[in-house]
This record gives structure tokens, C-alpha cells and sequence, in this order.
């Protein structure tokens, strides 16, 4: 009996800390290792970096893989599969030698990234808790904590071995895949999952059909199918948050340095900016974990989509410590807050069963929102200055934020004939 009771927060923990991991190891790590690679290997600056948009391209792109292997081989099956790829191509990455193998490393990263950390990780915690919001707040947090302890730990890797930076990658394959087996022992198998979700369906339905949500927080009172889901415009309002808060910050991750250099600030500062950026996400996504079962996370998403267009405002023109803070509060808050309000609207505007589909479908965009770095690179090119880039981004993120505020939960589907 107290092994049933804890059991779920010990999965908390394992996904937490697999995809605290995986962040560092992969998107926080990669382009802090780069500078130490591109001397030695010969390279230009924009084939190295080009590593980092197939990186993100190819974890958005294979945001379909997860749904579909859960359903066939199960959150096990996956986990397994997913750290085995994400592991041969941080192998790749220890023993690159050319432009190819760097290539197809990054790209095993990307897949594998997809397919053990967040799809799984919010498939398996929603059939398990009933108040979602504050173990995806944890488990969310350990993920913005990863962005922030990985350049730390190549670092301390690098200047602890003369900047072997293939140690490192070495080092991270290893980890990472003992971590991931440990996770997938502590899933066990698809049977206890199955009944505890259907269990968990039968009660939130019941409780949102006799209005017993707590705090007034809309609950679908059934199950969506991916079809009708997909009909809705308040599953495009989701898509587009989604989009948004990753265009901002992916850009504001890969531009910022250069940016706020170019209009004076001293690099110093500009890093310290990014590092407080990523401590506000944890923040955002600890303080959103705690009242997202009390407060509608409809609020939630539009208080961060807000925030995301003033801080993306504030960094085009972030020359004064007001602006700077602004930045880094907005963009931080907005980034660690979008990604916890879309994942509990999606279960409680759809239900739980077909969320693993439809969550897969909203990392999609994963792949068009690592655009935003080309996009402030062919900007600067033109007219000398990221300035018209962040503003455009600031304008879409507007344009999410007005639908956000007038989105209402959607109503039933209608029977077809």
C-alpha cells in the first residue's frame, strides 16, 4: 500500500531528472561545446551551428514518433528506445570526425529528445494524478533547471580534462542511458498505467459533469477524439501559444548575446541576462505548478503570452537596466509559464486519453519555430540590426495573447449523421 501511494511521485522524480539530462546534455550543452570543437575539427562557425537548428528541427519533426510507439510498444518500450537513440548520437558526438557523423549526431539527438522526455513524461503523470498541475510544474522545472546546469557542467568537464570536449559527450551517452533504464524500470508495465488512467477518466468526468472542479476550473466531463479536438479553434489557440512561446525563446536564446552587444550592453551583462532568464523559468514553472489547479490555466497562458510580447519588446531596444530586467523577467516567465498552461488546457479542454496524440501534434511546431534564429540572422544581414526581428515576433505573440484572452472552453462536438 505505501508503495502504491509513493509510487507516483517517485516517477515524478525519475522523469524530472531524465529530462533535466537530456536538456543539459543536448540543448544547452551544444552550443557551449561548439567553440571548442570548431578549432580542432576545422570547421566554419555556420556549418557548427547549422548542428543546432537540425538539432531542433528533427526534435519537431519527430514529435509524431512518441504517440505512436506508446501506443504499440508502450511508455517502457519508448523510454528505452528513445534514450538508446538519444545516446548513440551523443556517441556520434564524441567521435565526430567529419561534418556527416556531426550531423547525423545531432539529428539521434533530436529524435531522441522527443521520444523520452516530454511526450512520456506528461502522458504517464497525467493517468496518474488527479491535481496535474503541480507535478507538471516539478517535472517542467527539472527541465528549465537542465537549460540552466548544462553550460555549467561542460565547463566544468572541459576545464577539468583540457577541454576534451569528447569526453564530455562520452560522459553525457552514459549518464544519460542509465538514467533512462532507471526510468523505464520504475514505469513497469503498460497494464498498471491503463487502469490507473481509466480510473483517473472516470472520476474527473463524473466530478465535471456534477460541477465539482475545484476553483472553478473547466474540466471536459468526456473524452475528445483526436478528430473533433482538432476541429476546434481552441486547439489552434493552443498550437499557436505553443509556436509563439518556442519562437521566443529559441530567438532570444541564439540572439540575444549578439544583440544586446551590438547596442552596447557589455557581454558580461548580456550573459548575466540569458542566466537570469533561465532562472525566472524555473520560477514561472514552480509558482504555475502550485496554483494551476486553482487558478485556470487559461490565465495562466494569457499572463504569459503578455509577458512574452513586453519582454520581447523590452529586448529590441534593451540599452537601460529597466529594459534589460524586463527582458529577462518577460521572456523568462512567459517561456517557463506558456509551456505548463498549454499542457494542462490540452488535458482539461480535451481529456486525457487522446492527449498523448494531441500533445505530439503541438510539439510539431517545434520545427517551424526553429526558424526564429534564421530569421534574426537574415534580418541582421539587411539591415543591420536584430531590432525588426524581435519586433515582428513581439507582434505575433500579440496576436496569441488577444486570442488567448477571448478563448472560451470549446463546446461539445457536434454528432455526425
Amino acid at each position: 500500500m505505501t508503495s502504491t501511494r509513493f509510487r507516483p511521485w517517485l516517477l515524478v522524480g525519475a522523469f524530472s531528472l531524465l529530462l533535466f539530462l537530456i536538456t543539459a546534455a543536448t540543448y544547452s550543452s551544444l552550443g557551449v561545446v561548439i567553440p571548442a570543437m570548431v578549432p580542432e575539427l576545422g570547421w566554419s562557425w555556420e556549418h557548427a551551428f547549422l548542428g543546432f537548428t537540425i538539432l531542433g528541427v528533427f526534435t519537431g519533426l519527430s514529435s509524431w514518433l512518441p504517440a505512436l510507439l506508446i501506443r504499440r510498444i508502450g511508455v517502457r518500450g519508448t523510454i528505452l528506445a528513445g534514450v538508446a537513440v538519444m545516446a548513440g548520437g551523443l556517441a556520434c558526438l564524441s567521435r565526430v570526425h567529419a561534418l556527416p557523423i556531426y550531423f547525423l549526431g545531432t539529428a539521434l539527438c533530436g529524435v531522441g529528445f522527443q521520444m523520452a522526455a516530454l511526450i512520456p513524461g506528461t502522458h504517464v503523470l497525467s493517468a496518474i494524478f488527479k491535481e496535474r498541475a503541480l507535478p507538471f510544474g516539478i517535472y517542467f522545472t527539472f527541465g528549465a533547471l537542465g537549460g540552466v546546469a548544462g553550460p555549467w557542467m561542460v565547463v566544468s568537464v572541459l576545464s577539468a580534462t583540457h577541454d576534451d570536449w569528447r569526453l564530455y559527450w562520452a560522459l553525457q551517452a552514459a549518464v544519460v542511458g542509465l538514467v533512462g533504464l532507471a526510468c523505464a524500470v520504475a514505469v513497469g508495465g503498460p497494464r498498471w498505467l491503463e487502469q490507473a488512467g481509466a480510473a483517473l477518466d472516470r472520476q474527473l468526468d463524473a466530478e465535471a459533469r456534477a460541477g465539482k472542479t475545484p476553483g472553478h476550473v473547466y474540466h471536459t466531463d468526456h473524452e475528445w477524439s483526436v478528430r473533433d479536438a482538432v476541429r476546434t479553434p481552441q486547439f489552434y489557440v493552443l498550437l499557436a501559444a505553443y509556436f509563439s512561446h518556442l519562437l521566443a525563446g529559441i530567438s532570444a536564446a541564439s540572439l540575444t548575446q549578439a544583440h544586446l552587444t551590438q547596442l552596447g550592453v557589455a557581454g558580461a551583462v548580456a550573459a548575466g541576462m540569458l542566466s537570469l532568464e533561465g532562472g525566472m523559468q524555473v520560477v514561472a514553472r514552480l509558482g504555475g505548478g502550485a496554483i494551476g489547479d486553482r487558478v485556470d490555466p487559461r490565465w495562466l497562458l494569457v499572463f504569459a503570452q503578455g509577458l512574452l510580447v513586453v519582454g520581447l519588446l523590452a529586448l529590441s531596444q534593451a540599452t537601460t537596466p529597466l529594459l534589460l530586467t524586463l527582458y529577462a523577467v518577460g521572456v523568462g516567465v512567459g517561456f517557463g509559464l506558456t509551456v505548463l498552461a498549454v499542457s494542462l488546457l490540452l488535458l482539461n479542454y480535451f481529456g486525457r486519453r487522446n492527449n498523448v496524440e494531441l500533445f505530439s501534434l503541438t510539439c510539431l511546431v517545434g520545427a517551424l519555430s526553429a526558424a526564429g534564429p534564421f530569421i534574426g540572422g537574415a534580418v541582421r544581414d539587411r539591415v543591420g540590426s536584430f531590432t525588426p526581428a524581435f519586433l515582428l515576433f513581439a507582434a505575433l505573440t500579440a496576436a496569441v495573447f488577444v486570442a488567448a484572452l477571448f478563448m472560451r472552453p470549446p463546446g461539445a462536438p457536434k454528432a455526425r449523421g
